[in-house]
């Protein structure tokens, strides 16, 4: 609600309006202590602090009355906070003004987007970001990491060892934070490499880009066109307003804590099965069905056993993903006869058919991932290194912000 106030202080009248009370309900709050009461100019009747109303609003609304609207803005609802780094529209998200589908057509590089995110400032060129060491021996390690280690599991592990290597860490000034967060995402797209092993993250770190540094991880095929479907796929990820990875980066952001661990925070997030682990579930599936022509068949199985297929329908896009088609149409042009690809854009067009719902990011990664032969979970491997770069973005802007992100919980006599 808008006060329109004097200064800093309104009239009995205008302080009761903004409570939403009547007046002798504001004379007892002042007579309490709880708002401070100020003599008028010239004797004129009594005014209230504007600050003082405020601080009382919000309690007494967060106590009580607006805690229903507060538990539906945590559901895909109202705002519950302030940002300027992306705006999500009918036409996919927008990083500060610029639409990611025209920055992935118009081949701006990952590196940049994540500067613009970061910044305000979208570069001319490819920032050369520079960091050619990994930061960590894992010689160690490769004896002791099961076979079936993901590529997110990588990552997951990469970081808080990371951390300890950079003493330097806990400097939050956004100077401090931006190198930092070049060499982390860098070494995130080498640690990206099947097993973490060693001689894969060498060659990663020696590719130049965070795209080829990724496509060398991944093993993906197609050279140069391989690798600048990654640097689309990257830059489509980059961000996606307050997603749950992005709120969890912001919480841990709100308490001081470093970028190793804002990250950290990130991705255990994206790794559940209904945010980033929502492509694994897609990947499992495309796998099931084989082959084009059994997708339809699976898909009414699945419905028979009252089983749902994920990576449709997006609550934000009714009129579909435009990042998923994006990507879709990228993984038909870059390999049309791929079994994977094929099979892919089946299980689109039953499910469009079928009227169960559009395809989501999730399933053009899944595409994209099939068209570049890249290993098992590479889809999600992929939407966490592109992601990272919001999840850095959202942590330097919570830094500046300076509060703590503390929601209030509605409290239940009876819940089990």
């Amino acid at each position: 609600m808008a006060v329109k106030a004097t200064g800093e202080s309104v009239g009995a009248r205008e302080a009761a309006r903004i409570l939403g009370v009547k007046l002798p309900t504001l004379y007892a709050y002042a007579s309490r202590g709880l708002v401070q009461s100020l003599p008028g100019p010239y004797g004129r009747a009594r005014r209230y602090r504007v600050a003082d109303l405020e601080r009382l609003k919000a309690r007494r609304d967060a106590r009580a009355g607006h805690g229903p609207l507060a538990a539906g803005a945590l559901r895909f609802g109202e705002p519950v906070l302030d940002s300027a780094l992306t705006e999500i529209g009918e036409g996919g998200p927008a990083y500060r003004g610029h639409a990611a589908i025209e920055l992935a057509a118009e081949g701006a590089s990952y590196e940049a987007v994540a500067e613009l995110l970061w910044t305000g400032q979208l570069p001319t060129g490819r920032p050369d970001w520079g960091e050619r060491h990994f930061g960590v021996k894992v010689d160690a390690l490769e004896p002791v990491l099961p076979a079936s280690l993901s590529p997110l599991e990588g990552l997951s592990l990469a970081v808080p060892l990371l951390a300890p290597q950079d003493p330097g860490r806990f400097d939050l000034r956004s100077d401090a934070v931006i190198p930092r967060a070049r060499a982390l995402i860098q070494r995130l797209a080498a640690a990206l490499s099947p097993h973490l092993a060693k001689s894969r993250i060498e060659a990663a770190m020696a590719g130049k880009t965070v795209a080829r540094a990724a496509a060398i991880a991944l093993g993906a095929g197609r050279g140069q066109d391989g690798v600048q479907a990654i640097e689309r796929a990257l830059v489509l990820c980059a961000d996606h307003e307050l997603n749950a990875s992005a709120f969890a980066a912001r919480v841990a952001a709100s308490t001081g804590a470093d970028l190793y661990a804002c990250v950290s925070a990130a991705l255990g997030a994206i790794s559940g099965p209904r945010h980033g682990g929502a492509a694994d579930r897609v990947e499992a599936l495309v796998s099931e069905i084989g082959r084009p022509e059994d997708a339809e068949r699976v898909v009414y199985e699945r419905a028979r056993r009252g089983e749902g297929v994920e990576g449709f329908a997006h609550p934000l896009y009714p009129d579909g993903d435009p990042r998923g088609f994006a990507l879709l149409e990228l993984a038909r042009e870059l390999a049309p006869r791929s079994r994977a690809v094929r099979t892919c854009l089946a299980l689109v067009e039953v499910m469009e058919i079928g009227g169960k719902g559009l395809a989501t990011l999730d399933v053009g990664l899944v595409a994209i991932s099939g068209a570049l032969g890249l290993p098992r979970g590479g889809p999600v491997g992929l939407f966490a290194l592109g992601r990272s770069a919001g999840w850095v973005a959202h942590a330097l802007e919570q830094y500046e912000a300076g509060y703590l992100v503390r929601p209030r919980a509605r409290y239940q006599r009876d819940a089990p």
